[in-house]
């Protein structure tokens, strides 16, 4: 009996232990916080380019068969300033494109051409004008789209006051350009012989007519007036008619 007693004390000593021990909390084990990063993205805001405008008086020529934009070079005064003038002073207002050559240049300027009836030869006009001395560069070659001054055969190849032509031209190979190298004996710049092969021009007239502006837009303009139906003497036998200002 008294064995009985000794075992449950001892059972009842090991429970109360036991439970006492079961209720001792185990302390929190704290988490680490968790950092998370805001990775930014960095936005590219592209700027939209805007075209830096060159230099130069800019002149609206307005036909029957569209609109062309052409800048005057600043490295040919004498011939933009009277150009300037004579458009100012409307003076090629109705004038004709009287000669036109497909492959090679529209022409136009001629104070006569104004009322020229049908089927009249033209081109004299404007010769009791006093010349304009010539202004060559050698930057300033005969791409297609530059405007130069037409002229008569004086030796000093002083340009017409009024008459002008736009250039047209051709492409060329590399094979036609070193042919016409030696036929000029002159090396053309790495630049012209570019231009004349992706754009075309008249590259024998370098140097020997005053070019002094290019069109800017409307180039197409150009093809269109070179395709017209011509007479012989090459004068359209519709009339393409002008009108010029200055934009302001």
């Amino acid at each position: 009996m008294k064995t009985l007693k000794v075992l449950f004390a001892v059972a009842l000593s090991l429970f109360m232990a036991f439970s006492a021990a079961a209720q001792v909390k185990k302390a929190p084990v704290k988490k680490k916080p968790v950092v998370t990063k805001v990775v930014q993205k960095k936005t590219t805001v592209v700027k939209p380019v805007v075209p830096k405008k060159i230099p130069g008086i800019r002149i609206k020529l307005t036909t029957d068969s569209g609109v062309m934009v052409i800048r005057l070079y600043d490295s040919t005064p004498l011939h933009r300033d009277n150009f300037v003038k004579l458009v100012e002073a409307h003076f090629y207002d109705s004038l004709l494109f009287h000669r036109v050559i497909n492959g090679f240049m529209i022409q136009g300027g001629d104070p006569l051409s104004k009322n020229a009836e049908p089927g009249v030869m033209l081109g004299n006009g404007g010769g009791d004008m006093e010349r304009i001395p010539a202004e060559f560069r050698p930057t300033l070659f005969h791409k297609k789209g530059v405007l130069a001054a037409a002229r008569d055969n004086n030796p000093e190849k002083a340009s017409s006051a009024c008459q002008f032509y736009i250039a047209q031209g051709k492409k060329y190979t590399d094979e036609d350009l070193n042919m016409m190298e030696a036929q000029m004996g002159r090396k053309l710049s790495l630049q012209q012989r570019k231009a004349y092969k992706t754009i075309g021009g008249i590259p024998f007239l370098d140097m020997n007519y005053t070019v002094f502006g290019e069109v800017e837009s409307g180039m197409e303009v150009i093809d269109k007036i070179a395709a017209v139906p011509t007479a012989p003497g090459d004068r359209p036998i519709g009339d393409v008619r002008m009108k010029m200002e200055v934009v302001k």
